[in-house]
């Protein structure tokens, strides 16, 4: 999703600890106790390659050269397709005349103003991290799903494109960092509509305590942690929206407790307060986007500059035990990339033989021009003929 996904945190030195996350559906703040391991990782470190002379396989990540060898492999243990590859290194977030960077940078101006010289920021770190600072460090079980090779993108067994910037918190506190904002391009394999993408953008934001914080206030440190949470991240939405109706509600995660949810009733921050349609224009480098947009404008309406016509496609197949919709939208956008704009289910039975059918409609659009039936005709010839031989269904 190149949506932007915020996520700031406050901790205390006893290690109990304030998130706020704003995903891809709603805006969500949690409150959270979680412990974070201070041993050496055992695990093996992303080392920086030899960069190939070809500048277009090349890609500059958290200062590393990565090639697109790197990344992209005929390997059992690799799922990462070429189009991820080309989105890596892209830093729309550090872009001042993008709404995603003029987002952060508004969020930014919030802490300056209200944290004056508080919190350390850091936006170009590696995305490629190991498992254990994907999921372990954050106490991911280890059965959870979004270990599956069908939701995360592996570059091997040991090392993953990162899916949250919480990949980075429990390091950055070893490091002794105790105050600090982490943005950055995270990765999920996901379904294709107008509000979901494989890449979206997120913040993460930690805050450690000491006894003396919160001994004056006559407060336990967790009702310290949580107060001031929810006083600094209301005003954040009040910053960025006005006053909006807000609720907090009580929650579960895995690796929080106790958990707070704050539910602010909007979808994708960015999309929402630029009024974007499309969730593929983020990454459009048409001027007709691009030049709507100028630095420390927070808010400016996007318009439309085209109403060109989807084209769609049905196909059905039998499946198998190994079928994930996420594998169809992967196969779908290695083949059509951004042209492909909805992947839908519209029908499925099961028949007497237990031999399950699913009807899937292709919507096919682009945002910058009319596509012809030809182009598009060769696009679905592809994707059916990629799904009979890679996903392993059986056309109908």
């Amino acid at each position: 999703m190149s949506s932007i996904s915020l996520a700031i945190a406050i901790a205390a030195t006893s290690s109990k600890s304030c998130s706020f996350f704003l995903t891809r559906n709603s805006i969500k703040l949690t409150r959270h106790v979680t412990t974070f391991s201070t041993s050496a990782s055992t695990h093996k470190k992303w080392r920086q390659p030899v960069a190939s002379s070809s500048s277009s396989s090349v890609r500059q990540l958290g200062g590393l050269n990565i090639t697109k060898d790197d990344i992209v492999r005929d390997d059992p243990t690799n799922n990462v397709p070429d189009s991820i590859f080309y989105k890596l290194g892209m830093k729309l977030h550090q872009r001042d005349q993008h709404p995603l960077g003029i987002l952060k940078n508004a969020i930014y101006n919030y802490f300056d103003t209200n944290y004056s010289n508080t919190f350390a920021k850091f936006e170009d770190l590696c995305p490629i991290v190991t498992v254990k600072q994907n999921f372990d460090d954050v106490l991911v079980p280890a059965d959870h799903v979004s270990r599956s090779y069908n939701d995360t993108y592996y570059v091997d067994s040991e090392n993953v494109l990162r899916c949250h910037t919480s990949a980075h918190q429990a390091e950055l506190l070893r490091n002794g960092h105790t105050s600090f904002l982490v943005t950055g391009d995270v990765y999920r394999r996901d379904s294709i509509d107008s509000t979901h993408y494989p890449v979206f953008h997120q913040m993460e934001g930690v805050r450690v305590f000491s006894p003396e914080d919160w001994e004056a206030s006559g407060m336990d440190a967790t009702t310290f942690a949580a107060e001031d949470l929810k006083k600094c991240l209301e005003g954040l939405a009040r910053h960025l929206f006005g006053d909006v109706q807000m609720r907090w509600v009580d929650t579960y995660f895995p690796f929080t407790d106790p958990s707070f949810e704050l539910e602010i009733f909007f979808q994708r921050l960015a999309m929402v307060l630029f009024d974007i349609p499309d969730i593929r224009l983020f990454w459009s480098n048409d001027e007709r986007f691009t030049s709507q947009f100028s630095k420390g404008q927070l808010g400016v309406k996007f318009k439309p500059f085209s109403k060109f016509p989807p084209c769609f496609k049905d196909m059905s197949f039998w499946i198998n035990e190994s079928f994930t919709e996420n594998n169809l939208c992967e196969l779908v956008r290695g083949v059509a990339g951004d042209l492909a704009e909805e992947v839908k289910l519209i029908d499925n039975f099961t028949n007497k033989k237990g031999m399950t059918s699913h009807c899937y409609r292709i919507a096919y659009r682009s945002m910058e021009r009319s596509l012809t039936d030809e182009e598009i005709n060769k696009l679905q010839m592809t994707v059916r003929e990629q799904a009979e031989s890679k996903l392993k269904v059986v056309l109908r």
